[in-house]
């Protein structure tokens, strides 16, 4: 009996620990630096499995300690909405003082690491998480340009992928920056949407108009638009050593449709599944963007 109760005490510890570091987003976040490194490494900056165990490792750290800081802070307001009140510390099976310790030493090792690929990787990652956890997480319940913030930590992941490959920050890191963070926008605000009911609960602003109507659903359009023109810009040959191949460039123009398509579709609808089915396919998007980018420069 003691050896199950001491199995089932280490799974919950586990699970809570996946949980307050939300290891689904922090995984796919983890996905969009490891395209980036692929995406920045050349004959003058190797390929090293080392660098690439170091990244992953750090950069869960990084997104981890981000989220773990967010649900401390946001505990009160997380027991108020349907999907958070069964997080660990608002449902009370982990103490604040604890989050708090995981988050910091979580902040600590992810820099610490990825100081040892280089020092611009661990200047990235304190900006982050400063970013996330100082300003966008206190804004939510403020303002509705807390998704603009928030847009700023969020791009950084895929460009720290090229910094860690090549210790520079230039034109090619600033537009995988550009791309991540355009994406933001239309992603983050179709959330907004079909979960508005809930953010409403705790008083938290998400839709750039307050509300779920044709100016939001507008807004999104125009950032899709944004988001296709800056994942083309790869094509045009001024983006330094990131570039894609004109079929490379189709493939993520039909991509860039396709979004496109569901963003003019939650304008017609203005629906919470509409809303749903555009997140959908925008987690999608910016995945298989990045494999059409990573291909083609393998391929090419």
């Amino acid at each position: 009996m003691n050896a199950a109760k001491n199995t089932l005490s280490i799974k919950s510890i586990f699970l809570d620990f996946k949980e307050i570091t939300k290891a689904g987003l922090a995984i796919s976040v983890l996905f969009s630096s490891i395209a980036g490194y692929l995406l920045g490494v050349d004959s003058d900056h190797p390929f090293k499995w080392s660098v690439l165990a170091v990244l992953a490792v750090g950069g869960y750290c990084m997104v981890g300690a981000s989220n773990a800081f967010n649900q401390v802070i946001e505990k009160d307001i997380d027991s108020l909405m349907d999907r958070t009140k069964n997080r660990p510390v608002p449902s009370g099976r982990m103490s604040p003082k604890v989050a708090l310790l995981v988050a910091s030493l979580l902040t600590i090792i992810g820099i610490a690491l990825l100081y040892t690929i280089n020092a611009k990787s661990a200047m990235f990652a304190a900006i982050s998480i400063f970013l996330y956890t100082s300003i966008y997480t206190p804004l939510k319940t403020v303002t509705s340009l807390s998704v603009f913030v928030g847009a700023f930590p969020g791009a950084i992941p895929f460009m720290l992928g090229w910094v860690a490959a090549t210790g520079e920050f230039g034109i090619e890191a600033g537009t995988l920056f550009l791309i991540q963070f355009f994406w933001q926008f239309p992603h983050f605000w179709s959330i907004g949407w079909f979960l508005y009911e809930d953010y409403e609960k705790a008083g938290i602003f998400m839709l750039p108009t307050g509300k779920k109507d044709k100016g939001t659903a507008l807004q999104i359009i125009l950032y899709t638009i944004w988001l296709i023109i800056a994942s083309l810009l790869p094509v045009l040959g001024f983006t330094g050593q990131l570039f894609i191949s004109p079929i490379a460039a189709v493939l993520v123009f039909l991509l860039g449709i396709w979004m496109l398509f569901y963003a003019v579709r939650l304008y017609k609808l203005r629906t919470a599944k509409a809303a749903r089915t555009l997140m959908l396919v925008s987690v999608s998007y910016i995945s298989l963007l990045q494999i059409v980018f990573i291909v083609d420069k393998f391929l090419r």
